[in-house]
């Protein structure tokens, strides 16, 4: 296999590799594909990736660029880092990741999402078992989570892509997709949803993403008579049509992610009404959400224990 460099990552078609990570165009118009933004939160798409040129543009960040600018974007880390990814993920041209060509639309024509039938490039779910793959439960392990509580919640899913079978630790939503994560791969399958969890209480909690679920979990597991409802989004993108689940709790505890989008988001619901909507992420400020502070936590606590230990 090929290893990945700059030169030939910046060959992968980035439309094929959002839909890869879960993120399907909303409109196509010649070669320009549109997008609810993956780096952010948006109702009307604004997030343009020109499939001839093979750049992306994000309108509402005014940022843009290659497919490695987007990778230090989306997955917040750096250029070796996300090329170790993409090494280390077994992707390959004749993987089908889609090498960028030139077979475009003609000029004038447009269309939608579903003209468009190509289902290598579709995540599609080959069978959902009880969560027990060591390397997935190594994974787990390395984000502070154990396999008792991941095991209350999530599944292990194998699933196809690009005519290659994988396994990940999956976490449904609503309607019957999963979230799916491993060491190298972040994406979801269809359909995507959020995931409400109810226990009829008047207390909601809300978490972006469902490992600061499961992180709350980790360090709530030891206390009784916690009586609350939880409201995973999956994107911050169906927070807004969240809202009618939110206003039926007396109580909303937010724990956002302390980036941009999850900042302003927070304190657009507490202008709302600032009595329902607290704000929780004071608790791992110097972070950038609850998963990465637990972390952070659980390494102090080893780190203690080593000391003691000599």
């Amino acid at each position: 296999m090929e290893k990945f460099n700059c030169k030939i990552a910046n060959q992968i078609d980035l439309v094929n590799y959002l839909k890869v990570l879960g993120h399907e165009p909303s409109k196509i118009k010649n070669q320009d594909y549109w997008f609810l933004s993956p780096l952010r939160n948006e109702k009307t798409p604004s997030f343009k990736v020109n499939q001839k040129l093979n750049v992306w543009y994000d309108h509402g960040l005014g940022k843009g660029g290659n497919i490695i600018d987007f990778g230090i974007e989306y997955f917040r880390c750096t250029v070796s880092e996300f090329l170790q990814l993409l090494n280390r993920s077994g992707i390959s041209s004749s993987a089908g990741l889609s090498f960028k060509k030139d077979d475009v639309q003609p000029a004038g024509h447009e269309m939608t999402p579903g003209n468009k039938d190509n289902h290598l490039d579709k995540i599609v779910i080959a069978d959902v078992r009880e969560l027990a793959d060591s390397l997935l439960t190594d994974y787990l392990a390395s984000r502070s989570i154990s396999q008792v509580v991941a095991m209350r919640h999530c599944r292990e899913v194998e699933f196809c892509l690009n005519n290659r079978k994988h396994i990940a630790v999956g976490f449904p939503n609503n309607s019957g997709g999963f979230e799916l994560r491993n060491e190298h791969f972040k994406g979801s399958s269809s359909p995507k949803d959020v995931t409400f969890i109810s226990s009829d209480a008047e207390t909601l909690n809300v978490f972006e993403g469902f490992f600061d679920f499961l992180s709350y979990k980790m360090l709530n597991q030891n206390k009784d008579g916690l009586e609350t409802n939880f409201l995973i989004l999956n994107s911050l993108s169906f927070f807004n049509k969240s809202l009618p689940i939110m206003e039926k709790h007396q109580k909303v505890n937010l724990y956002l992610d302390r980036d941009p989008s999850g900042i302003k988001l927070t304190a657009e619901a507490q202008h709302r009404n600032p009595s329902r909507y607290i704000d929780q992420s004071f608790l791992y400020q110097n972070r950038k959400d609850l998963n990465e502070w637990l972390k952070t936590k659980e390494q102090v606590k080893r780190g203690h224990a080593f000391k003691r230990s000599l």
